[in-house]
C-alpha cells in the first residue's frame, strides 16, 4: 500500500463515513453528522481560548519577573529627576521600593467585595462564639442550680431526720425525769391518739409559750430541742452522749449543730 493511500479500515476514515444503513432513517444520520462537526468546532475554541489564557499568564509573569529598564518611559523620566534603580521614592529615598502589586480580580464582585466577605465571616465567627459562650454559661448554670437544689433537699432531709431523733431522746430523757407533758407538744414525737390530745391540752394549760407550729421550720424544731436537750439533759443527739454536767458538755462536745461534728 502507497503511503498516501488511505487506509479504509482504520477508525479515522471509518469516523468520516456516514450511516447507510438502510434501517437509519436519512434525517438522523444528517442530525448525527451536524452534532460531530458542532462539537469538533466547540473543542477547537476551548483549545483556541486556553491557549490564550496561557500566554497572556505567561507573558504577565515574565513581565512581573523582569525589572524595569530605561527603555520605559516612566522609569526613564524618573532617571532624569535623579533616581537610581533600588533606590526608595521620594526626595529623602525612604518611600516604597519594590512596585505595587498586580492583585488580578478572577471574580465578578465588585470593588470591595472581598473586604465585605471577610468582615461578614469574622462578624458570623464572632455571632457564633458568643452563641457558644451563652449556651456554656447556660449549662453551667443549669448545673449549679441543680447542685443547690440537691444539697437543699439533702440538708432539709437530714434536719428532718436530726429532728426526729432529738424528739424521741427528748421523750426518753424526760420519761426517766418523771416528766409526763412536753415542754411544747412537738417536743415529743407526734403521736396521733386520745393520749396526745390529753398532753397537749395540759401543755396549754400549764401556760407554755404559745408558739405557732406551723410557722417554725424543721431547723428552728431542730435548734429548740436540741438546746432544751443540752441545757435540761446535757445531751448531744450528734454525739449520742448524756454528759455529767454543764461543763463536761462544754469541754467535750465540739458543737451544737451537726457542722460541728463533721471531721
Amino acid at each position: 500500500m502507497a503511503a498516501d493511500e488511505d487506509d479504509y479500515m482504520s477508525d479515522a476514515f471509518l469516523s468520516q463515513l456516514v450511516d447507510v444503513r438502510p434501517g437509519v432513517p436519512m434525517v438522523k444520520r444528517v442530525k448525527d453528522t451536524l452534532r460531530r462537526e458542532a462539537l469538533h468546532r466547540e473543542k477547537s475554541v476551548q483549545n483556541r481560548q486556553r491557549s490564550h489564557a496561557q500566554q497572556e499568564r505567561d507573558s504577565r509573569d515574565a513581565a512581573l519577573q523582569s525589572s524595569l529598564s530605561s527603555e520605559n518611559r516612566g522609569f526613564a523620566l524618573l532617571q532624569k529627576m535623579g533616581y537610581r534603580a533600588g533606590q526608595g521614592l521620594g526626595k529623602e529615598g525612604s518611600g516604597q521600593v519594590e512596585p505595587i502589586p498586580l492583585n488580578i480580580k478572577t471574580d465578578r464582585g465588585g470593588i470591595g467585595m472581598e473586604e465585605f466577605k471577610k468582615r461578614k465571616a469574622e462578624e458570623e465567627l464572632e455571632s457564633l462564639r458568643k452563641k457558644v459562650q451563652v449556651k456554656q454559661l447556660m449549662e453551667k448554670k443549669s448545673l449549679e442550680d441543680f447542685r443547690d437544689r440537691k444539697k437543699t433537699e439533702r440538708e432539709k432531709r437530714q434536719t428532718e431526720g436530726d429532728l426526729r431523733k432529738s424528739q424521741r431522746a427528748c421523750e426518753q430523757l424526760d420519761s426517766q425525769k418523771g416528766i409526763t407533758v412536753p415542754k411544747d407538744s412537738w417536743y415529743w414525737p407526734e403521736v396521733i391518739n386520745d393520749e396526745a390530745e390529753h398532753i397537749e391540752e395540759e401543755s396549754s394549760s400549764e401556760g407554755s409559750e404559745d408558739e405557732d407550729e406551723e410557722d417554725l421550720t424543721p431547723l428552728d424544731k431542730l435548734q429548740y430541742v436540741t438546746s432544751y436537750l443540752r441545757g435540761v439533759h446535757f445531751y448531744c443527739i450528734w454525739c449520742g452522749t448524756a454528759y455529767n454536767d454543764e461543763e463536761d458538755l462544754s469541754s467535750n462536745c465540739p458543737g451544737d449543730s451537726a457542722a460541728d461534728h463533721e471531721d
